[in-house]
């Protein structure tokens, strides 16, 4: 029997690869967006393939992609809440930028 593809898996991989810039671009609210949907599509693709993993020839490219969007969602997650901490801490960019000025005069 010839082996077939899964439909997802590529766009999932490349959706998860993705999602590691938009966690640095994006104060981390794009790399969720991205990881969540490419987890959903290898999710979607490996409930496929479950009753019989050795008709997809790309089966392990979708558990490939599935922890690629686990790492990219923990980290697009990780840096949304420290950009949360850090603008609950300084309010504000112009209370970030008042703050270095006043430690600039205060080194003169």
């Amino acid at each position: 029997m010839e082996e077939q593809k899964l439909p997802n898996t590529t766009i999932s991989l490349v959706l998860g690869i993705i999602s590691f810039i938009g966690c640095c671009f994006s104060s981390g609210f794009g790399g969720i967006l991205l990881s969540g949907i490419a987890l959903y599509l290898a999710n979607k693709d490996l409930k496929m393939a479950k009753p019989d993993p050795e008709l997809y020839e790309n089966y392990n490219t979708a558990k490939t992609a599935k922890i690629i969007a686990i790492v990219g969602l923990i980290l697009s997650i990780v840096t949304a809440i420290l950009c949360l901490v850090l603008l609950f801490i300084f309010g504000s960019v112009d209370a970030i930028q008042e703050w270095a000025q006043e430690m600039q005069a205060a080194q003169q």
